[in-house]
C-alpha cells in the first residue's frame, strides 16, 4: 500500500479528544484519524450518489412549483410525493 504524509494543523482541544478516543478505541491515533476520514468520505459519496440518481431534468421545477404553495393552505397534490426508485 502507498503512503502520503499530510501536515495536519489540528486545535489543541480536538487532539486531546482524539487521543483518548483512539486510546480507549485501543487504536494509533493515525489508524483512528485515517478510519475517520474513510467514513467521511464514505458518507459523502453516498449521500452523492443519492441525489444524482434521484436527480432529473424536472425535479427542479417540481421543487420550485411545490414550494410556492408552502405557507398557503393547500394541501399536498397527487405528484408531490417523492418518486419510489428500486435500486
Amino acid at each position: 500500500m502507498k503512503k502520503s504524509n499530510f501536515a495536519l494543523r489540528i486545535q489543541p482541544s480536538l487532539m486531546n479528544e482524539l487521543r483518548r478516543l483512539a486510546e480507549k478505541d485501543q487504536t494509533s491515533l493515525n489508524q483512528f484519524i485515517n478510519v475517520a476520514v474513510a467514513e467521511k468520505l464514505s458518507a459523502m459519496l453516498t449521500a452523492e450518489a443519492f441525489f444524482s440518481q434521484r436527480a432529473t431534468p424536472d425535479a427542479r421545477q417540481k421543487a420550485l412549483e411545490i414550494l410556492e404553495r408552502a405557507g398557503t393552505d393547500a394541501l399536498p397534490r397527487k405528484g408531490d410525493e417523492p418518486p419510489i426508485t428500486s435500486r
